[in-house]
């Protein structure tokens, strides 16, 4: 695909006159149905496949269920959440009850929820107190005591969802219990994911073990039907690329004819991704990969500034650069726009996605996805 831009006001057309992406922060998800569907509503459900785990990943997908609850069967959404978690709760659990680490699972489960009312803030409840509780949040503790019941991890996701009615499908990216080995700029290598998060050297290379575990069948299945597939936003060598690890999922995303989207993070991680431009980011991802896979690299354009960037650079963690031309000659169309949101208290401001910002480009991108699955066809 030829890259081209599309800049925040809307004015540059990119590629070969692929429209625009305009003011998708005030565009609602009714708006958009009825703009971008027209009469091809009876080829739907469009289909979306979101890869990744963390924030970043519920983030997406919050901003994903908006279109799910605006039309009637207009979109299905999947998600694809790394099973790599060895702190916290979800470590603990993992360790104690040999379960697959349920955090990241749990959070896309509330995030997916048709109302984030009183049961899905059950889910999130975190114990603050009591010999064994304490530390641990009531989802995690229902998602490993209904494996126990099932007797499967995905069985018991399954049951879950339907507890918090939640409007998608969410797959481990396997069932194998894997765990993450980072080698670092110094030589140095290190093994699991808190330890690896907390590591202040920069990641030269993450791994897998055991190396190339299988898939879900489900999970293959959906990205060969997606219209797009999206990677990001989340932690580069934590949350996204521990996913292209699995064996045959690179190969499926390559192979799909969706189109395939990575949403860049709005900051860099202090060891992980230290002084990473965007392009070193999609390097960093084809490199792990063993194959090139993008069409789409989505970045934030909004300056940072004031107390809570400097909170940030405080820990080392900067802007990402976005370093266009270089994201051009990998053959990606870039789309850059304000992605930017404040969350929290004004004294413990972080610097968070828009999730519907990112769930309306995501969207945009799924039509186009379908239609250019309708052309090759």
């Amino acid at each position: 695909m030829r890259g081209g831009c599309i800049r925040a006001d809307g004015e540059h057309r990119c590629g070969r006159g692929e429209g625009r992406v305009k003011h998708l922060e005030t565009r609602g998800p009714r708006e958009m149905l009825k703009r971008g569907m027209g009469s091809a509503s009876q080829n739907m459900p469009l289909r979306i496949v979101s890869i990744g785990g963390g924030t970043g990943l519920s983030t997406l997908l919050r901003g994903l269920k908006r279109y799910v609850k605006a039309g009637d069967g207009i979109l299905n959404i999947t998600a694809v959440v790394t099973v790599t978690d060895d702190g916290g709760s979800s470590g603990r659990l993992r360790r104690e009850f040999d379960v697959l680490p349920p955090g990241d699972i749990r959070n896309c489960m509330v995030a997916l929820s048709e109302d984030e009312n009183l049961l899905s803030r059950l889910f999130q409840y975190r114990f603050s107190s009591g010999r064994g509780l304490k530390g641990h949040s009531f989802g995690n503790l229902f998602l490993t005591a209904m494996t126990h019941l099932t007797g499967d991890f995905t069985h018991a996701i399954r049951c879950s969802a339907e507890v918090l009615a939640v409007l998608g499908n969410i797959y481990p990216s396997t069932g194998a219990n894997v765990a993450l080995e980072a080698t670092l700029a110094n030589g140095r290598k290190v093994a699991g994911e808190s330890r690896i998060s907390r590591s202040r050297s920069r990641i030269e290379k993450i791994e897998i073990h055991p190396r190339r575990p299988k898939p879900m069948p489900e999970t293959l299945e959906a990205i060969a039907n997606a219209d797009l597939i999206t990677l990001g936003p989340g932690s580069l060598f934590t949350s996204v690329i521990p996913n292209l690890l699995v064996a045959g999922i690179p190969e499926a995303i390559a192979a799909s004819k969706a189109y395939k989207a990575y949403f860049m993070n709005l900051m860099s991680q202090p060891g992980e991704t230290t002084n990473f431009r965007a392009s070193d980011h999609v390097e960093a991802i084809y490199r792990h990969a063993k194959l090139p896979m993008l069409d789409v690299c989505v970045l934030n354009t909004r300056a940072m500034s004031g107390k809570v960037l400097d909170r940030y650079r405080a820990s080392a963690a900067r802007p990402v650069e976005n370093d266009v031309e270089n994201l051009e000659r990998l053959g990606l169309k870039v789309i850059a726009t304000d992605l930017l949101r404040m969350s929290g208290n004004r004294m413990q401001e972080k610097i968070r996605h828009d999730s519907s910002v990112i769930g309306a480009i995501a969207f945009e991108l799924a039509q186009k996805g379908h239609k250019r699955k309708s052309k090759k066809r």
